[in-house]
């Protein structure tokens, strides 16, 4: 009787702790609806949903090592500033209620310089920024590795600098010109089909 008892008693208590580990990982377990929190370099806070945060590959990965631990606690970006991150997230926002259509298979064989000019209207409009606000998309959007938002800063500056002038492409870069005239005429061979696209 004494035997069987504790056995009892011993199934009994492993049942309580499966239930208790159950609850457990139900009640930290994060869906994408719930509401994350990030700072930023310059200390600004923003909460936003967990599915929007995880375009960013870098955010998704830190998220994935936080779980079970609530969604209490922000997650720093010591890359990005609260104003550019502003962008990024209303980037995010937008593409996680649209998603883009997916790619023609026509599209896969063309090259990069053919796909340049394919952006959508609304991704067009949104990149109408100041150049030094395009630029911090970029370093952005690697950072967080957003690939869509980086693939489509990238196309806006490859298409501001087709039929420019190396000298107008340092200036609208503001890179110093530290080239020889050698340099330059090997740089201007190898990008001769930037010369063919505006014929």
């Amino acid at each position: 009787k004494n035997s069987l008892s504790s056995f009892s008693s011993e199934r009994e208590r492993k049942k309580c702790k499966t239930l208790f580990k159950i609850k457990h990982i139900k009640h930290n377990t994060m869906s994408d609806e719930d509401i994350i929190q990030l700072t930023t370099s310059d200390e600004k806070p923003f909460s936003l949903k967990r599915n929007v945060a995880k375009m960013s590959t870098t955010i998704k990965n830190m998220l994935d090592d936080m779980e079970g631990m609530g969604t209490e606690l922000a997650i720093p970006l010591p890359n990005v500033t609260g104003d550019i991150l502003a962008k990024v997230v209303e980037y995010c926002e937008y593409h996680t209620a649209n998603p883009p259509p997916p790619p023609k298979p026509e599209d896969k064989k063309k090259q990069p310089h053919e796909t340049a000019k394919d952006i959508l209207p609304w991704d067009a409009e949104f990149v109408k920024v100041e150049n030094v606000v395009l630029f911090r998309l970029i370093l952005a959007s690697n950072y967080l590795d957003i690939k869509p938002l980086l693939d489509l800063t990238c196309k806006t500056v490859a298409n501001m600098i087709v039929g420019k002038t190396p000298d107008q492409i340092r200036e609208m870069l503001g890179i110093e010109n530290d080239l020889t005239p050698e340099d330059e005429d090997e740089i201007r061979r190898e990008n001769e089909w930037t010369e063919e696209r505006t014929k």
